[in-house]
């Protein structure tokens, strides 16, 4: 399955993020919604983005201070989208790093124009960047991940072979310890889509995770169950 470009709709606005919403929805991107920066950056945490239409007048944080985390930490591509249309706010938008700036009211057609255009000259391996000399791998209870050579290395250093959608799940897992991840989170990081109705798929990787790294996969402490939210990596995680 093909996966549908990830859009991050940041407006304050319920009406208008709900109504955003339902015209990309219908256009084919899948979407998430947030309502200040706080939630914005916990979905960039959780989920995997490929563009972030981003509010200019915001509480708290405002769009250009957002705008100034994004382009710092992640080569995301942004739109900002404001009732403010003078130029000056164009202008120090676009120097902050946005790709392009869509003045309110606009119609649903432009913004899927916009957001398609932007989304061609977007590099493609876009998304929340990993910093220079970021982890080569992270250790956990007697388990070492070494991400540069996609290798599970047990305590007495025997590898222990992943698929890769094992590797991916894991990996996933390790990037965001003690914090609970939907089955939709996990398979949005791992394949890039949206959970189908009855998708099992991350049920049976996990089922195969524990097989290899749980004493007893029964009685699973390292890959914990959270009954109706999904899973959570529950060991101390140290990166390398």
């Amino acid at each position: 399955m093909t996966a549908s470009p990830h859009i991050l709709v940041v407006d304050d606005h319920r009406e208008i993020r709900e109504l955003v919403s339902r015209v990309l929805t219908r256009e084919g991107f899948r979407v998430s919604a947030a309502g200040d920066g706080q939630a914005m950056r916990r979905l960039l945490a959780d989920g995997r983005i490929d563009l972030v239409l981003l509010d200019l007048m915001l509480p708290g944080e405002d769009g250009l201070s957002l705008c100034r985390f994004l382009r710092a930490e992640t080569d995301l591509p942004i739109i900002m989208i404001t009732a403010k249309g003078e130029e000056v706010d164009r202008v120090i938008g676009l120097e902050m790093g946005a790709d392009d700036y869509l003045p309110k009211p606009f119609g649903s057609r432009e913004l899927v124009a916009r957001i398609r255009a932007v989304l061609r000259r977007a590099v493609p391996s876009r998304g929340a960047a990993r910093p220079e000399g970021g982890s080569a791998g992270f250790r956990f209870g007697a388990w070492t991940l070494s991400v540069a050579a996609r290798e599970l290395l047990r305590a007495d250093g025997v590898v222990v072979p992943l698929s890769t959608g094992e590797y991916d799940l894991l990996l996933a897992l390790l990037e965001r310890p003690n914090r609970v991840l939907s089955r939709d989170q996990l398979l949005d990081l791992t394949r890039g889509r949206s959970a189908a109705p009855f998708d099992r798929s991350i049920d049976t990787q996990v089922s195969r995770l524990r097989k290899k790294i749980e004493e007893d996969p029964s009685d699973p402490r390292i890959i914990k169950t959270v009954w109706g939210g999904g899973y959570i990596l529950a060991a101390e995680v140290t990166e390398t």
